[in-house]
């Protein structure tokens, strides 16, 4: 799974739109809040979409090398069998689980990670059911250096917690592609993030998940770090086509996206138009991740 993960081509898809993302994940799809009662049949219907994308023809580890999944995604199954060893033995496919539990409210111009009392019962239980390693999202929507340092720090603080549990960490400091101050904040971004891999033991190594620069490859010395195992991209908000647009010019850096590989799927489809539909954009997302400008 490490060297799947550190060198082969390909993207990481994210399925992990969790409880307060979904009713918006589902209305994309074309379900809407009308159509389902309760937490249980939303989960359900989301679980469902989830399904026929992982078990879609192009939904394979020639193209897409990972897959972040919800709580409840981990826990679910595909055609009976657990989602994590369904990914890795039928697609070849790495799992990882987002683990935080949400945002907390904006202060310093960021938001904090909730926290997270149950972690090391959660990391041996993800651990057990073959996922490979971890996503946890903090958001930064103004360029305050001690609330990014903040922010990184604690990311950093929970990715050594996620390594003695013996899995990778993948920190997401989310630069807000709306932030009127983005480059400013990603040039602090940068230098706290950079200061705190000097500090992680030799062997140790995270993988970071961070919004597409403003300055193409501004994040190369991360990408470069002897302690980052792989930059991921995510896509914000943008587009598809923007995102890829903008990841096309980031060497070093793959995809992670949520919204941009699934915008164009509706539970209306037929298996057909579905699975042609999500190969074209795991084509379209494969290529900004390989085929650099």
């Amino acid at each position: 799974m490490l060297n799947k993960i550190g060198s082969a081509p390909g993207f990481i898809a994210a399925l992990d739109q969790s409880g307060g993302s979904t009713p918006g994940a589902l209305r994309l799809y074309g379900i809407s809040e009308s159509d389902y009662q309760g937490d249980e049949e939303m989960f359900r219907l989301m679980h469902a979409m989830r399904v026929r994308i992982m078990s879609a023809p192009a939904f394979t580890g020639d193209k897409v090398i990972g897959a972040i999944l919800f709580e409840r995604t981990m826990d679910g199954d595909v055609d009976g069998q657990a989602v994590p060893s369904y990914l890795w033995e039928k697609r070849g496919v790495v799992p990882f689980l987002k683990i935080d539990k949400g945002l907390a409210a904006e202060e310093n111009g960021v938001q904090m990670m909730k926290p997270m009392p149950d972690l090391d019962a959660l990391l041996i239980r993800g651990r057990n059911k073959g996922i490979f390693g971890t996503k946890m999202r903090s958001v930064i929507a103004q360029d305050d250096a001690a609330g990014i340092t903040a922010v990184v720090k604690q990311q950093f603080e929970v990715a050594r917690q996620i390594i003695g549990q013996g899995l990778m960490p993948i920190i997401e400091p989310e630069v807000s592609i709306k932030s009127p101050t983005k480059v400013e904040a990603e040039a602090i971004l940068r230098d706290e993030i950079a200061a705190q891999l000097d500090k992680l033991p030799a062997g140790e190594t995270v993988m970071l998940k961070l919004t597409i620069p403003t300055v193409a490859d501004f994040y190369a010395p991360l990408v470069a770090h002897k302690s980052v195992v792989r930059v991921v991209a995510l896509s914000g908000g943008y587009t598809t086509a923007d995102a890829c647009e903008k990841l096309s010019h980031n060497h070093g850096m793959i995809a992670s996206f949520s919204r941009a590989l699934t915008e164009k799927l509706r539970v209306s489809m037929s298996d057909a138009d579905f699975n042609a539909s999500l190969a074209e954009t795991i084509d379209q997302i494969y290529a900004a991740s390989v085929n650099k400008a």
